[in-house]
């Protein structure tokens, strides 16, 4: 009800007739009774006119509603008006509810990718909601999984965990498994070959001949060669087949034993492998007709690439695609591109129509790379090594098609179809899976930033005309290249490192905390400088977190956890909001993970300083302010995937599943044995036992460290125990001996050299001055009485300035000796 209406001013005319008071309040009541403003009833000017009558609230207890209202109304308008008077409701400022302000706002940060389709950071929007579609290409498995694969798929998994676990997208994640290749079909048979071929152990001089005809034809592939780094890396291969083929021709030629000759056709073998692999194949490849060799080759290494993955932390996918097992849905696609009109068989196989395609008004051919159209070196490569002899390029309308599908040849596995017997070409195999998952468009597809062209472009271009549309691909997102100590990574140059041989040298964090340095979408130098940094950053944020568990196991009562905030934890406090807002902003920002980096380091650094200033002043940091800190920077690294496992405060300690067990289990008692060896430590002091001393500093810098546990001696201040991986903490220890080693090695140098300059010093002294310069027969062929020279070697008497010159020297030496006949006359050494 509105106040100042009126509209109970029918119901008070006929109350306020009756003449009798007590009879009038007790109506009053009545009617108020039905009336309560706790249920929306608001004050009127008709109410104020009542209530004026009435100089106090009523005292009999059964006229409540008279005196509740009579209350009310002189709270509100601070005493009951005269008739007439305004309501009070406008007139009373100081008793009524200001009129509320909202804060103004500024636009909220919105996530932004890098989209290769538009070469531009786009806001992110997904098509249904909160839900993302997402597809990324896999691994072709014909070989051990190397760094460049995971360059991609640790990035990408980065990507993924952001999305789902920090921005709380839906993420549905597909990967493929492409299990059918040109590469797979022939590094297959190559194996077979191979092994079918050193079994039979042929005879050296068979051997030799097949390595002579294999080099042969090899010389003839370098010949056509014209990328540089391929030259040289196939000239080494030469050169070292070469070389190793020498001994052997040697052992022949001498009549060696027979065991000599088995040693070295053994190793001419193994270092010809790569090379008569490939001849075998060139020459026999096409007799191959075990079809089983082509499953077992991917399935293997497919193992092998899930292993590498697992003990890389990267997720698995949602769903696995495997080309083999989605070859019905292939031949459907190939099918019905065909039947919208952009795709043509020839030969039993079928090809793309570019040229169709691009003069489609809805279509448009090479969105992503536009200006690679045409090239011919690239579109051979996404044909594959077994798909550009002539007859097959002879197949083709134009240049630029690609197979959708492909007749295949004897020595080929192959499948039943319209066309005839065949196998999928490569592009299709990504676009039949993908829009059998995902259908007719999904949000985001992945790639390495190589596949950009032709095999992404020739994906668009035939799965928009499968689905007769234009938008199969929302965001194109493609990492960086990766580099090994500035050179180019390739497979093909064999210069590559498999994650194997990665994983012996730094641990899978590691590797990660490398990739977050950089850029998801640039290129990464996998180099020395590149891994020493990622250890330090690793290093420095796992003894941020070993000190404030330090701090916290300190013991406080309950009350004490919760102690007055001074100005320095107030700032501490405002720079942890700052840093997370700039967290926050950067991951916005096509997910820069080098800069939130940087932000957590810069806190941490904030944090260490803040820890130092109250240590100084001998006063307690504030526990609860560094744990939130901590628990946040641990979230986090955790949505990073950089901290493996459930850890409730920094890098986990003892492995898998171990971590707070352990570390909750065992550390009340190295807290004992801390404060316990403190106060050995203490006594021996004071009682000066110094081999007490020596046994307490061996347990903490050679007992505890092959357990994981260090102690931290601080001067004046508890000793600080660390609950530390066994194996970082042994590689501090030789670092720690390897510098006092150089440095005792250097004070040994120094103390040498010292002492050579003091013994020549002292040979110099012990020269009389008149015998100086007459063993200097090479300059001089005159002396003075004194030993001074006065002719040179030629006879010729010396000038002026010469002879003031060896004056001045001989003077000092006069000098000298006499300081040293000072010395021995002292007792000095002589």
């Amino acid at each position: 009800m509105a106040g100042c209406s009126g509209e109970q001013a029918p119901a008070y005319t006929s109350i306020l007739g009756i003449s009798d008071e007590a009879t009038r309040v007790r109506a009053l009541n009545e009617h108020l009774s039905t009336r309560s403003y706790v249920h929306g009833y608001s004050l009127s000017q008709a109410d104020v006119d009542v209530f004026r009558q009435l100089s106090a609230p009523p005292t009999d207890a059964q006229l409540f509603h008279v005196a509740r209202w009579f209350r009310h109304i002189e709270a509100v308008l601070g005493g009951v008006r005269g008739i007439g008077e305004p309501c009070g409701l406008q007139a009373s400022k100081g008793r009524r509810q200001p009129q509320w302000s909202p804060p103004t706002a500024s636009e909220p940060c919105k996530l932004r990718l890098y989209n290769s389709l538009t070469r531009n950071k786009d806001v992110f929007i997904p098509q249904n909601g909160n839900r993302v579609t997402w597809y990324c290409c896999g691994p072709t498995v014909y070989d051990a999984s190397h760094m460049g694969h995971a360059r991609s798929y640790i990035s990408f998994d980065i990507l993924r965990r952001v999305l789902r676990d920090y921005f709380k997208f839906d993420v549905f994640y597909c990967m493929n498994i492409t299990d059918i290749d040109d590469k797979i079909i022939k590094r297959a048979r190559q194996n077979c070959l191979f092994e079918r071929y050193r079994e039979r152990r042929p005879p050296a001089a068979q051997l030799l001949e097949d390595i002579h005809a294999a080099l042969k034809s090899f010389s003839g592939k370098l010949d056509e060669t014209t990328d540089p780094d391929k030259k040289q890396m196939l000239e080494r291969m030469r050169l070292a087949v070469q070389l190793a083929a020498a001994p052997l021709e040697e052992a022949v030629r001498s009549h060696l034993a027979a065991e000599d000759i088995a040693r070295r056709a053994q190793v001419l073998l193994e270092e010809a492998k790569d090379l008569l692999s490939d001849w075998l194949d060139s020459t026999l490849g096409s007799e191959v007709t075990d079809n089983s060799i082509f499953s077992k080759l991917p399935k293997f290494w497919e193992g092998e690439f899930h292993k590498d993955m697992e003990t890389l932390n990267v997720l698995p996918p949602d769903v696995l695609t495997r080309v083999s097992e989605y070859v019905p849905e292939i031949v459907n696609f190939v099918q019905k591109i065909v039947d919208n009109g952009y795709g043509y068989a020839s030969n039993g196989s079928v090809y793309f129509d570019t040229a169709k395609f691009a003069s489609s008004e809805r279509h448009s051919y090479g969105k992503l790379v536009p200006e690679a159209v045409g090239d011919q070196k690239a579109l051979q490569e996404g044909e594959g090594d077994l798909s550009i002899s002539a007859d097959r390029l002879s197949e083709k309308r134009s240049p630029s098609d690609f197979a959708l599908w492909k007749a295949s040849k004897p020595g080929e596995p192959s499948w039943p179809c319209p066309w005839g017997k065949g196998r999928p070409g490569w592009h299709i195999e990504c676009s039949a899976m993908a829009g059998t998952l995902l259908g007719a468009s999904m949000d985001i597809h992945g790639g390495g930033f190589d596949l950009r062209f032709p095999h992404h472009d020739n994906e668009l271009a035939q799965s928009e005309a499968y689905f007769e549309n234009d938008c199969w691909v929302r965001y194109f997102l493609h990492t960086g290249h990766l580099t090994i100590a500035g050179c180019k990574m390739s497979k093909s140059l064999k210069n590559f490192i498999t994650i194997k041989d990665a994983l012996k040298k730094h641990s899978a964090r590691q590797l990660r905390l490398a990739f977050l340095m950089h850029s998801w979408k640039d290129t990464l130098d996998y180099s020395s400088n590149t891994m020493e940094s990622a250890l330090q950053f690793e290093k420095f944020m796992n003894e941020f977190f070993l000190n404030v568990k330090d701090i916290l196991r300190a013991p406080v009562d309950t009350t004490g956890q919760f102690a007055k905030w001074e100005e320095d934890d107030a700032e501490l406090n405002e720079s942890f909001y700052s840093k997370k807002a700039a967290v926050h902003a950067a991951l916005c920002d096509n997910v820069d993970t080098r800069t939130v980096l940087e932000e957590m380091r810069a806190l941490v650094s904030q944090c260490n300083l803040y820890v130092a200033a109250r240590k100084t002043a001998r006063r307690r940091p504030n526990r609860a302010l560094l744990e939130t800190i901590a628990l946040y920077l641990t979230h986090m690294l955790r949505i990073f995937g950089a901290i493996e496992e459930e850890s409730s405060l920094g890098f986990p300690v003892g492995g898998p599943g171990t971590s707070l067990n352990l570390e909750s289990t065992v550390m009340p008692y190295l807290q004992v044995l801390s404060e316990f060896r403190e106060g050995v430590r203490k006594i021996a002091r004071e009682k000066k036992v110094p081999e007490v001393l020596q046994l307490s500093d061996a347990l903490r810098d050679d007992v505890l460290p092959e357990l994981g546990v260090r102690l931290e001696d601080h001067e004046g201040l508890p000793t600080v125990v660390k609950l530390v991986d066994r194996e970082m903490l042994l590689k501090e220890r030789e670092e720690k001996q390897r510098v006092e080693e150089e440095k005792r090695k250097k004070k040994e140098e120094a103390a040498r050299r010292k002492q050579e300059q003091e013994a020549a010093k002292l040979a110099k002294m012990k020269i009389p001055p008149s015998e100086m310069f007459l063993s200097e027969s090479d300059k001089y062929s005159k002396f003075d009485e004194n030993g001074l020279p006065t002719h040179d070697m030629e006879g010729k008497e010396l000038s002026k300035g010469q002879a003031k010159k060896l004056k001045k020297l001989f003077e000092a030496q006069e000098k000298l000796h006499e300081e040293y006949l000072q010395m021995v006359q002292n007792g000095g050494p002589e």
